[in-house]
């Protein structure tokens, strides 16, 4: 995450065909180990699987998608942060479902138990790709943001602060009328 931090605050234009270049790369080798998963494991293996397992690993992740935009929406957040939530709500994280069955059952019985966590990786993975590209495809100009106005600034950053050096005035003014006279203003912040 540093790495990634430094090379977008030195380099954007790098850092943005690096990100372009990885999510590529991310989906190729999903696609690749979800081949290979499906052929060495053998077709014998996924007819054995019940279909109320195949119906779970699809509803799973949906079902995430829906509540976290749903929770989201109940909450007053705006359209982007709705989205982020809904994905990151049906996204679960399945390596940790892997290693628990790795941890608390013997090697002879996870053979068929280690089946959910690949079908769910696989339905979470291609439906969170559905979202996506159905909201790159038709949803972007619906969720366009309002413009700033001319007199709103959104800058901010340590060197801007640093130039502005804005006083500090959370607790109070202080202010002086004469030579040997100080007063002490209050002022009424609101956390």
């Amino acid at each position: 995450i540093g790495l990634g931090v430094l090379i977008r605050y030195r380099h954007p234009r790098a850092a943005d065909l690096l990100v372009k270049i990885s999510l590529w790369s991310l989906l190729v080798t999903l696609v690749i180990l979800f081949i290979l998963t499906g052929t060495m494991l053998g077709p014998d293996l996924m007819a054995h699987i019940p279909a109320s397992v195949y119906a779970i690993a699809v509803l799973m992740p949906l079902a995430g998608y829906a509540l976290g935009y749903g929770l989201a929406t109940v909450f007053k957040m705006p359209p982007h942060c709705r989205r982020t939530v809904s994905l990151e709500t049906g996204c679960q994280n399945v390596q940790l479902c892997t290693a628990i069955l790795k941890l608390t059952f013997p090697p002879e019985l996870i053979g068929s138990m280690y089946m959910f966590p690949l079908l769910y990786a696989l339905f979470q993975s291609a439906e969170a790709g559905l979202f996506v590209l159905a909201y790159k495809m038709y949803g972007r100009d619906s969720y366009k943001q309002d413009t700033l106005g001319e007199e709103e600034d959104t800058d901010i950053s340590y060197k801007k602060l640093k130039e502005e050096e804005v006083a500090d005035t959370s607790y109070g003014t202080v202010t002086t009328e004469e030579h040997n006279s100080i007063q002490m203003e209050p002022t009424q912040t609101a956390l």
